[in-house]
């Protein structure tokens, strides 16, 4: 997969992923993590388990309804973002956040909405995502 996939690739990675974590077919170390963190969301494998009839479909943020792609792609992110540390600091803010909250799975929804706040406030400024801004929402939580 691509560091920046378009969202049809996106989409395509979490049904084949979701098909083959089904099929108990062998999966890739990304693929198993997604995997992992399908399982973890069980409102969205109907979604996932029909692909033909959902590629197409549109979250708007008016319509009140969570996009499970996005979701699920920012727990990813998340994921990646601990693993290596970046932006230096990240995986320290996501073990307060787990210890704070009794969860890893509510500090990434936490650590979620900050992300989301930091490319919200980049696309709006026309600027590259800011970690500060990251940090600042993370250190409110």
């Amino acid at each position: 997969m691509l560091l920046t996939p378009t969202r049809d690739q996106a989409r395509n990675f979490l049904y084949e992923t979701w098909r083959k974590r089904r099929n108990r077919e062998l999966l890739t170390p990304l693929e198993d993590l997604a995997a992992q963190l399908i399982v973890k969301h069980p409102e969205y494998h109907d979604e996932l388990e029909k692909p033909h009839q959902n590629k197409e479909k549109d979250f708007l943020p008016e319509h009140g309804v969570t996009n499970p792609y996005l979701h699920l792609m920012m727990h990813l992110t998340i994921e990646e973002q601990i693993s290596i540390d970046q932006p230096p600091g990240i995986r320290a803010q996501f073990i307060r956040l787990s210890q704070k909250l009794g969860s890893e799975h509510d500090a990434h929804h936490h650590m979620m909405e900050c992300l989301g706040e930091m490319i919200w406030q980049a696309q709006r400024k026309g600027t590259q995502p800011d970690a500060a801004v990251y940090f600042d929402c993370l250190e409110k939580q």
